[in-house]
This record gives C-alpha cells, sequence and structure tokens, in this order.
C-alpha cells in the first residue's frame, strides 16, 4: 500500500495535488527549486484549506494535520 508521495513541483497543479493527497492522509514531499516556490505553494494549500474551513468541510485540527503531512525540499534527492 502507497503510504508516501512525491510531488515535483509546487506550482498550481502540483500544490494542489500535495494538498489532496495530504488531507487524504498521506505522507508528502513537495519538491521545487527554490523556497520561494515551496512558500507560495504552502501559502496557496493553507489558503485553499481556511476556505474549506469557512464551509464547515473542515476543522483547524485537520488543516493542521493536512499539513504536518507535508514536507518540502529543494533537492530531488533528498526527498527520494
Amino acid at each position: 500500500m502507497i503510504k508516501n508521495i512525491v510531488v515535483i513541483g509546487a506550482g498550481t497543479m502540483g500544490n494542489d495535488i500535495a494538498h489532496t493527497f495530504a488531507q487524504s492522509g498521506f505522507k508528502v514531499k513537495l519538491v521545487d527549486v527554490s523556497q520561494e516556490a515551496l512558500d507560495r505553494g504552502l501559502k496557496t494549500i493553507t489558503t485553499n484549506l481556511d476556505r474549506i474551513i469557512a464551509k464547515g468541510n473542515l476543522t483547524e485540527e485537520q488543516k493542521a494535520e493536512t499539513l504536518g503531512n507535508i514536507t518540502t525540499f529543494t533537492a530531488l534527492q533528498d526527498a527520494v
């Protein structure tokens, strides 16, 4: 059974893929070439989680668990 996911690229598709897997309970390693790109991706994920909370479909605890499932890397060899 798959438990760990590596997502290469924290842009529009990458952060959404990472978010979906992390919210589903998978440990996600998110990789991009710069810390700035990773920070933008995590900010987008956080904003999206906040929207889900506002709709009443997620708790703050679930948000924290989701974000806790994501680890970021700027070097692919460190993530795999």
